[in-house]
């Protein structure tokens, strides 16, 4: 998908005149040129990656994936091998996996969702309080470019219709991921993805002996994973539920609270 913006040639000033003149003044405290001469029409830019959307019915799927969350988290701490790891370790593969696990969570759980523009006036209103508040505190809206990869690749395992034993290994080659950067112990997490996808390997050709290429197209649709950014995931699903906190830390605390 191409990601340069085709529907205007001049930048982002013609995406919305109106917030860019307001911007403008909220910049240099004076009227811009534009805002004095301009009397065209607004244009709006249907271009995926400029074009910010929301949640339709937001409260029900934000409480199913606020469940994915939750079994996510479960199923990495019940992972002996896992739970082997020094805690760093655990810390670093959770950074790196957790959005992988989420999606394939979605997929499992059979979670579709559909989205719709922003209002103009809640995204006037987000910009005009982002710019009273420091620049650690605003967000990112969810572009449809990166919505359309992540319902892709949903749709993706969807027509693949895994069975629960090949998601559960899909995971395990999702969690061990040797190329995490500062492993204690890479050698033993490369040991255990290679085992994981060895099982998987076995599992597609007891449960599709007649099928040479399964395997391949399950790793080749995991592959889109990492192309989807946690950042899309957190404000999309998550920011409605936990405002201003941080969804890492939330993890972090589910995760290592052993006893819970």
């Amino acid at each position: 998908m191409d990601s340069k913006c085709n529907c205007s040639t001049s930048g982002d000033r013609f995406l919305n005149p109106i917030l860019y003149n307001i911007l403008s003044q909220m910049e240099t405290g004076r009227p811009s040129q534009d805002t004095l001469s301009n009397t065209s029409a607004p244009h709006k830019c249907n271009c995926e990656v400029r074009r910010m959307v929301c949640l339709i019915r937001s409260s029900e799927v934000c409480k199913e994936a606020s469940v994915v969350l939750v079994k996510t988290v479960h199923f990495m701490r019940n992972l002996p091998a896992f739970n082997q790891l020094p805690p760093s370790d655990q810390y670093a593969l959770l950074n790196s996996c957790w959005a992988p696990l989420f999606i394939l969570g979605l997929a499992q759980e059979h979670v579709d969702f559909d989205v719709t523009d922003v209002p103009a006036d809640s995204m006037l209103k987000r910009i005009l309080l982002n710019r009273q508040e420091s620049p650690e505190m605003e967000r990112e809206q969810p572009a449809m470019a990166g919505v359309s990869k992540l319902k892709c690749c949903l749709k993706k395992f969807w027509s693949l219709d895994l069975s629960p034993k090949e998601y559960a290994y899909l995971k395990g080659t999702t969690i061990f991921n040797p190329d995490v950067p500062e492993l204690q112990a890479g050698l033993f997490v490369e040991g255990l993805q290679q085992e994981a996808q060895h099982a998987l390997k076995e599992l597609v050709q007891l449960l599709h002996p007649g099928n040479q290429e399964r395997f391949a197209r399950i790793l080749l649709t995991a592959s889109m994973l990492r192309g989807i950014t946690p950042n899309l995931i957190i404000e999309l699903f998550f920011r409605p539920v936990i405002g201003q906190a941080n969804l890492l830390e939330l993890l972090v605390d589910m995760l290592f609270c052993r006893n819970s």
